[in-house]
């Protein structure tokens, strides 16, 4: 399960304490945290999944380094257009916050029928409006585990 946290760069402390949650309850649930790798939302999203022992992807825009929570760092060199691969890349995602980049994320998942989860984000048709951080991470979890069940650990069945 892969859900991605999107978000401002830099961003309220009260916007950096709800992603981290997030991030935290994401990967207390076995998730992986997908984000577009900067600070800010993206930053602490990660943080809080690896202090719940998670693993955490950026989708990097250009073939910087990323923040210092990234497990693995993708460098796209793709600037904007790396919003989709992030996006993509995800069962689920949950918006905190947001501008405009958050805004082309929530379009592109929308279009292609990736639930979206929004806390103090966009409030635009097809975004599911959320009162906290918890309530986000339930719906998305949820969400995501009926876009993608989970694969068998034991792989394909052999043919007869």
């Amino acid at each position: 399960m892969q859900i991605a946290v999107i978000g401002r760069a830099e961003c309220s402390a009260e916007d950096y304490l709800a992603a981290e949650t997030a991030g935290y309850l994401i990967a207390a649930n076995g998730g992986m945290v997908l984000t577009g790798g900067r600070g800010g939302v993206m930053e602490a999203a990660c943080k809080g999944a690896q202090e719940a022992g998670g693993t955490t992807v950026g989708i990097l825009p250009d073939t910087g380094e990323g923040n210092p929570c990234l497990d693995v760092a993708v460098r796209t060199g793709l600037g904007h257009a790396r919003n989709v691969v992030l996006v993509q890349s995800a069962d689920a995602v949950i918006a905190v916050g947001g501008g405009y980049g958050t805004l082309s994320e929530i379009a592109v998942a929308l279009k292609i029928g990736i639930p979206v989860f929004g806390y103090r984000s966009w409030e635009i048709e097809g975004v599911m409006k959320c009162a906290t951080p918890e309530e986000a991470v339930i719906l998305a979890v949820r969400a995501a585990r009926l876009f993608r069940p989970p694969r068998s650990r034991q792989g394909p069945e052999a043919p007869a």
